[in-house]
C-alpha cells in the first residue's frame, strides 16, 4: 500500500531566505513538511576584549627557551681585582713554621695575613705524617739543627702532633702511646727539639691542637696536647692554647663557628682534622696576636737581650714568665723581691742615696713642737717668737 502525498502547495509556497550562519542550523525538506523544532537560544559568544597597542608594547615578550637559557649562563659580576704584591725588604724578619700537614695550612694562612707586610716573610718547613714518634721516618732535631746552621729563619712557630697516637719503639721496647714511658720519652724528644732552639737564640711559639670529630681521637690528641704544655714551657717557649678557640657551646669539637669577621662559617674540613681556609685564616690571626711578643713589625726586632749573658747563670733553665714570652719576663724581672726578705719599717726616714745625715733623727717631742713653716707641723706648728727664751730656769 502505498500513500501519496500532495507536496505541490507546499512546494508552490515561496521559500524564505535561508541565513547560513555558524551558529544556525540547515532547514530540510522533514523540517518543511512537518515544521521546525523549537530550538534553544544559540549561545552568545562573549567577545574578546582586545588590549590597546599600548599595552601590549608594554607587556614584555615571551622568552624563549634558549633565551633563559642564555640568561642563566650569564656570567656573574667581575670580581674585585687582586691587591699588589709587597715586596719584601732585603732585611725582613723570617718566620719559619715547622711541624705536620697542620703547619702547612698554618704556614699558607699566615702569608695571607702577613701579604702587605713587607718586614716580614713566611717560610714553610712542613712535612705531612711527621712528628716525633717516627724518628726513623723524618727526625725533627736534626731537621732543625740543619736549618740553624744555614741561618734560614729568625722566628718559629711550631704545631705538630697529629701523627703521634702511635708506639714508640726505642732501645728494643715497644711503648704503648701515652703510657707513662711513652710519655716521658716524648717529652724528651720535644724538649731536646726546643733546646736547639733556645740554644740559637730563635723565639719559639707552641701551637696547641684544637679538638677532632671522632672522641678517642680528640681524647688522645688533648693527652698529647698537654705533653707539648708542659715541654714547651720546661724549653722555653711561648705556648699558644687554642682549643677552646675551636669548640661549640657544648665544648666539644664543632664544624662551624665565628670567623675573623665574627660570622659563622665552615672552620674544619669534613675529615674532621684540618682547618678549612676561613679555620686557617682565623688560627692565623691568633698566632699574630701572640707574635707581637717578638715581632712588632718595622724590620727585624727579634734582638733579645739577656742580662745574664756571659755569665754561669745564662746555661740554666729559665722558663718564661707564663702568657708573656720571653722579652716580657726580662722587663719584670728586675721586680721580683725574695719573700725571705725583710721589709724597711715605715718609721724610717728616707734619706738621700750616699748623703750623711745631718743630724740623729727626730725625736717624738720634736716632731709634736715642729716650728710652723716645718713639713712636719701639719699646720699646729709653734711660732718661734712665741716662744720664750730657755734661760736654764726650772719650771714651776
Amino acid at each position: 500500500m502505498f500513500i501519496f502525498v500532495d507536496v505541490a502547495p507546499a512546494l508552490a509556497q515561496p521559500v524564505p531566505d535561508i541565513l547560513v550562519a555558524q551558529q544556525q542550523k540547515r532547514r530540510t525538506l522533514f523540517d518543511l513538511l512537518f515544521g521546525e523544532e523549537p530550538q534553544a537560544a544559540p549561545p552568545v559568544e562573549q567577545p574578546r576584549r582586545v588590549q590597546p597597542r599600548q599595552q601590549e608594547q608594554r607587556q614584555q615578550p615571551r622568552q624563549e627557551p634558549q633565551q633563559q637559557q642564555r640568561r642563566r649562563e650569564a656570567p656573574a659580576a667581575a670580581a674585585p681585582p687582586p691587591k699588589p704584591t709587597v715586596e719584601k725588604a732585603a732585611d725582613a724578619t723570617k718566620l719559619a713554621v715547622f711541624g705536620d700537614s697542620m703547619a702547612v695550612d698554618l704556614a699558607k694562612a699566615l702569608e695571607r695575613f702577613y701579604a702587605e707586610d713587607p718586614n716580614l716573610v713566611v717560610i714553610d718547613q712542613g712535612v705531612g705524617d711527621s712528628g716525633f714518634v717516627r724518628q726513623d721516618h723524618f727526625n725533627w732535631t736534626a731537621e732543625v739543627e740543619e736549618e740553624i746552621a744555614e741561618g734560614s729563619f729568625d722566628l718559629a712557630v711550631v704545631i705538630i702532633g697529629l701523627n703521634d697516637r702511635q708506639e714508640i719503639k726505642a732501645e728494643g721496647e715497644t711503648l704503648e702511646p701515652l703510657s707513662e714511658q711513652w710519655s716521658r720519652l716524648y717529652q724528651g724528644r720535644i724538649t731536646e727539639f726546643l733546646q736547639k732552639l733556645r740554644a740559637a737564640r730563635k723565639p719559639v711559639l707552641w701551637v696547641g691542637l684544637p679538638p677532632m670529630s671522632k672522641n678517642d681521637y680528640s681524647t688522645a690528641i688533648s693527652q698529647i696536647n698537654a705533653i707539648q704544655r708542659l715541654a714547651s714551657f720546661s724549653g722555653g717557649a711561648e705556648f699558644l692554647d687554642i682549643y677552646e678557640r675551636f669548640v661549640g657551646e657544648d665544648g666539644k669539637y664543632a664544624t662551624y663557628g665565628p670567623d675573623v669577621n665574627g660570622q659563622n662559617a665552615r672552620m674544619r674540613r669534613d675529615d674532621g682534622i684540618h682547618f678549612s681556609s676561613a679555620g686557617a685564616d682565623k688560627l692565623a690571626f691568633y698566632v699574630s696576636q701572640s707574635l707581637r711578643t717578638f715581632y712588632r713589625g718595622g724590620g727585624v726586632s727579634v734582638a733579645v737581650a739577656d742580662p745574664l749573658a756571659g755569665t754561669d747563670a745564662a746555661a740554666m733553665l729559665r722558663p718564661p714568665f707564663q702568657g708573656l714570652g720571653q722579652i716580657r719576663l726580662l722587663e719584670v724581672a728586675g721586680a721580683i723581691i725574695p719573700l725571705n726578705r725583710a721589709p724597711a719599717r715605715a718609721g724610717d726616714l728616707l734619706t738621700a742615696t750616699g748623703a750623711p745625715s745631718p743630724a740623729p733623727a727626730f725625736t717624738l717631742d720634736q716632731l709634736m713642737n715642729a716650728p710652723m713653716g716645718r713639713v712636719d707641723a701639719f699646720g699646729v706648728g709653734i711660732d718661734p717668737e712665741a716662744v720664750p727664751a730657755d734661760n736654764g730656769a726650772s719650771p714651776l
